[in-house]
């Protein structure tokens, strides 16, 4: 009985040990499962992949946002623009580069009609009697100012008045009289030579064609010009360095040499208007908008001006930076015209005037 009692207890037994290894074989089967989990943990670096992007549209809608901050400051505040009879600055394109043909032309025309309410007295600012006074007047204003020039002529012209003479004077005499023009040397050597040449190609008389006056020695197309629309009432554009600096910050043109400036300027404008217009400039350029720091607070034209905030904004500040007239200083003349007179222009003094 108590063998048999123990063979059943020992039947059970065995079915106990399959019924735990029944119950491991489905938790295997569970844990299968449970090594997928690391699937479902690459799937979330996906979810925020899409997070990542939506912040890049952010950071870009807010640079768009923040660009157009320094574009508004190329436009002339109230303060400048008060004294200019203009139409506000918000009808001008502050950014030229890429307008068109037709408001490129309208905007340097503009901008040519404003100077010349503020300039009516614009003259050319060598003093001259005569074609043959301006030539050389004009070749030896190179490196050095109109004023400096116009202080040393009256002696070279008392003692040489005709190029018959001035072709046979002495050079060291010469070189003596230009020596306060700077180069002198290389002047006296142009001066002469111009009138050489006037004298046996010209029978002592300057030409009127533009042809003509390149071929004489220390004359080049900015000269001829300037002669040619002074002395002959022939228009002309002269393109001296306030022209070229001027013309490059209003964006007329990117060129860079002088015959190229003078070809892009000059199909901006009616030929009628090329003489008065490099009067215009160049006075600008010398009284307002210097080469090293411009007037801008103080500037007519800053409504129009592309380049606005180069130079002093501040309108106090700009007022100190202005020259001759502007400044109630005396102009660059010793005998300058009755307008510029009457418009309150001061005659330079002589040298050695102090």
């Amino acid at each position: 009985m108590g063998a048999a009692k123990q063979a059943p207890s020992a039947g059970k037994a065995r079915p106990a040990k399959k019924a735990s290894s029944a119950k491991k074989t489905p938790s295997a089967k569970k844990a299968a499962p449970a090594k997928k989990a690391p699937a479902a943990r690459k799937t979330a670096p996906a979810k925020k992949a899409p997070a990542a992007k939506k912040a890049t549209p952010a950071k870009k809608a807010a640079a768009v946002k923040k660009a157009p901050a320094p574009r508004k400051q190329v436009v002339a505040p109230q303060k400048a623009t008060a004294a200019v009879s203009a139409s506000p600055a918000r009808t001008v394109d502050p950014h030229p580069r890429g307008e068109s043909r037709t408001a490129l032309v309208r905007r340097a025309r503009r901008i040519d009609r404003e100077l010349a309410e503020v300039y009516p007295y614009a003259h050319p600012e060598l003093d001259f009697e005569n074609p043959f006074q301006l030539v050389v007047a004009t070749v030896l204003s190179a490196q050095t100012t109109d004023l400096r020039v116009n202080q040393t002529t009256p002696g070279l012209f008392a003692r040489y008045p005709t190029p018959e003479d001035l072709a046979a004077a002495n050079p060291e005499e010469v070189e003596e009289i230009l020596r306060p023009t700077g180069f002198f040397r290389a002047k006296t050597k142009s001066v002469i030579g111009l009138s050489k040449a006037l004298v046996e190609q010209f029978g002592g008389e300057v030409p009127g064609r533009l042809e003509d006056l390149v071929k004489l020695p220390g004359v080049g197309r900015k000269t001829a010009f300037v002669v040619l629309g002074n002395a002959f009432g022939r228009p002309g554009i002269t393109v001296d360095t306030h022209f070229q600096r001027l013309v490059r910050r209003w964006r007329w043109t990117e060129e860079t040499d002088p015959d190229k400036i003078e070809a892009a300027v000059g199909a901006l404008f009616p030929k009628s208007d090329w003489t008065d217009l490099s009067h215009h400039v160049i006075w600008h350029g010398r009284r307002i908008c210097h080469a090293r720091k411009p007037a801008c607070g103080a500037c007519p034209i800053a409504p129009l001006c592309p380049a606005y905030g180069e130079g002093e904004t501040d309108p106090e500040k700009a007022r100190k930076l202005l020259k001759y007239e502007k400044a109630g200083q005396p102009g660059q003349r010793l005998k300058p015209p009755q307008a510029y007179l009457d418009a309150g222009g001061r005659p330079a003094p002589p040298l050695g005037a102090g």
